[in-house]
């Protein structure tokens, strides 16, 4: 579904990514992993269209995306769910989830996806009518995750969704990551830091330091190699 060959990405003369290479295939969850300034945001940044690669090609679905635009993007399916999970804090929730369908896909299912949004985050039906800005940081991401399923993605884009949350609150959000998965049959791409939980809930994972993959396979690969049981799950 998603092939990333030689990307190299950034803001400035210096490249964050470093010739990345990476592969989604369809149905998949497939986390990124890796240390704060490894260039994980820069990469979702980077197939959303936001950050412009200076080398390299991102095929979506066999589309090259080098001449779409990062507007044009969610119509192809492709959803983003932003670090910090930037949810509408003066509109409703339901206004945030309206957002969220403004793809052509999202419009004409909207209704379908809506008792879909609501069964799996049933928090949100109940304060639909709720400033999202008053809502706790939990509730928000789920807000956050509602927008970008209202879209009807191909492919959901998750960057750090247990930040700033409480460990319970973190585990929930990991849940219902695995529910949607399980109910949706939607191809995932999550960057997180939280390496175990990120291990356990994937396919397939990939690690990147300092803008480049240092390792990648399926989990329980990754879960075995010694670099990754010191490095990142302290053991």
């Amino acid at each position: 579904m998603l092939k990333l060959d030689g990307i190299c990405a950034g803001y400035s003369v210096v490249p964050v990514l470093k010739d990345v290479s990476l592969t989604v295939e369809a149905g998949q969850f497939v986390a990124i992993v890796g240390p704060n300034g490894a260039g994980k945001t820069t990469l979702f940044k980077t197939i959303s269209g936001i950050v412009q690669p200076s080398a390299g090609t991102i095929m979506f679905e066999g589309v090259d995306l080098a001449g779409i635009p990062a507007a044009k993007r969610p119509h192809l399916g492709i959803a983003h769910v932003p670090e910090g999970r930037q949810v509408f804090p003066s509109l409703s929730v339901m206004e945030n989830l309206e957002m969220g369908a403004f793809t052509d896909a999202g419009r004409r299912a909207w209704k379908q996806n809506l008792e879909r949004i609501f069964a799996l985050l049933p928090v949100l039906a109940e304060r639909r009518d709720q400033f999202a800005g008053t809502l706790s940081g939990g509730e928000q991401q789920m807000v956050a995750i509602g927008r970008g399923l209202a879209s009807a993605p191909k492919l959901l884009m998750l960057d750090e969704p247990s930040m700033g949350l409480a460990p319970a609150i973190a585990d929930f959000i990991f849940e219902k990551l695995i529910e949607i998965r399980a109910e949706t049959k939607l191809t995932i791409l999550l960057v997180e830091q939280r390496v175990a939980e990120a291990l356990d809930t994937a396919d397939r994972g990939y690690v990147l330091e300092a803008g480049r993959v240092v390792l990648e396979g399926n989990n329980a690969t990754l879960r075995a190699d010694d670099r990754i049981r010191q490095a990142y799950l302290g053991m």
